[in-house]
């Protein structure tokens, strides 16, 4: 509830950026615009610094904790998770490739951009150079979140759980307040080299494709799961969608899987999913799911690349989106958190830079409400799934979780 409260709070002050950002850039002269270029310098490098600790801070004690309570029930459950998000993630690449050439045209950014005109340079720089790269950060993660499960003793466990505490102050305390002036930073300089119209036209047009993605998902999410229906379950994909819309606008009210998970829990049951199961999957999928997520973020960042003329090609989008559904593991703990853990990769992988990745930011919270709302949705779908194998064994498997 207080990841809700932080990130409702987040939005209008984001929202609230964005517009001062753009009026300010007409009137503040340079020297005031280059006072904000510099503490966005600084701040990227800070935030630079902290992405390899924010995907160890949230891997690593992700997969300590599914691999120490690893019972059949729970890696299906895993499994199934991520390969919903994998799936999401290839379907909003696909639509992306069809759609989004004919909707965006780079001609006009890339002429404003070619132009120079206005440019904005901080008045000084400064490297805060991170400790390790993306992939080594993954590569850690792994090691220790496989060791730390396989380990009789809890002092790692605990280490990697405290790290994770550490990780998530940095986030809320230091990042978190700082968005905001960040993004009004990037506004206000997109504003003053003339970039901004170009950007707001193009991304408004795919706001609408992703939410048209997002209810074609759910859709489809709720038609596979009701070939698995037990007996009890309604076999129409649209009444187990309508029961489920409690859960969803819960999610778009709160902006929170975990703060929605009564809802959902309900509404599962609601469905004839057995109770020790739902019981069991609901709050699992609260953290692991990311399907909305996952295809908002894979839609922005081809939208982006697309305007800015950044080549790319489907297999550097598949192991972003294969990264991705590990990487945001456990982040819907923290407001923001499945942007923050792939920001890394987004640079890594897709070649971002500072600018595109405070785009991203401002993206996705302005629309964190609708992928929240079709993750926990989907999570009903996924319950209905495991339900068709696991009904019998949900309390032994229950009960072992919560040992």
């Amino acid at each position: 509830m207080k990841s809700s409260k932080l990130l409702s709070g987040l939005l209008p002050k984001i929202i609230l950026a964005i517009l001062l950002g753009i009026g300010c850039g007409y009137f503040l002269p340079l020297w005031g615009a280059r006072i904000f270029a510099t503490f966005n310098l600084i701040f990227s490098e800070f935030l630079g610094f902290c992405i390899p600790l924010i995907i160890i801070g949230f891997v690593a004690p992700a997969i300590a904790d599914i691999g120490a309570r690893a019972g059949r029930m729970l890696v299906a459950t895993a499994l199934l998770a991520y390969l919903a998000t994998l799936c999401a993630g290839l379907l909003s690449y696909g639509v992306g490739q069809l759609t989004f050439p004919r909707m965006i045209m780079p001609d006009s950014y890339l002429a404003v951009e070619a132009s120079g005109e206005n440019s904005v340079t901080p008045f000084f720089t400064i490297s805060i150079t991170p400790i390790m790269s993306v992939m080594t950060a993954l590569v850690i993660s792994f090691i220790l979140g496989i060791g730390a499960s396989r380990l009789k003793g809890d002092v790692i466990r605990k280490g990697l759980d405290e790290f994770r505490i550490i990780v998530d102050m940095v986030i809320r305390r230091a990042i978190v307040p700082l968005l905001p002036l960040y993004i009004f930073g990037i506004f206000l300089n997109m504003t003053v080299t003339g970039e901004v119209a170009v950007v707001l036209g193009a991304f408004l047009k795919i706001i609408l494709v992703i939410f048209g993605l997002h209810i074609f998902l759910l859709i489809a999410q709720y038609s596979v799961a009701a070939l698995f229906a037990n007996d009890g379950i309604s076999r129409n994909p649209l009444k187990l969608l309508g029961t489920m819309m409690p859960a969803y606008f819960t999610a778009l009210g709160t902006q929170s899987s975990a703060a929605t998970i009564p809802v959902t829990l309900e509404r599962t049951v609601k469905m004839g999913v057995d109770k020790d199961v739902a019981g069991f999957t609901v709050p699992l999928c609260a953290t692991i799911h990311m399907s909305g997520s996952c295809l908002k973020l894979v839609a922005c960042a081809m939208a982006l690349m697309l305007l800015k003329g950044i080549p790319y090609d489907f297999g550097m989008f598949m192991g972003f989106i294969t990264m991705l559904g590990i990487s945001i593991v456990a982040a819907p703990g923290v407001p923001g958190g499945a942007v923050m853990a792939s920001l890394g990769l987004l640079s890594s992988i897709l070649g971002f830079t500072e600018t595109d990745n405070a785009l991203m930011i401002a993206l996705y919270i302005a629309m964190d409400s609708f992928g929240t709302a079709c993750n926990v949705t989907g999570d009903g779908a996924l319950s209905i799934i495991i339900n068709r194998f696991f009904a019998k064994r949900g309390a032994q498997d229950a009960a072992l979780a919560a040992k």
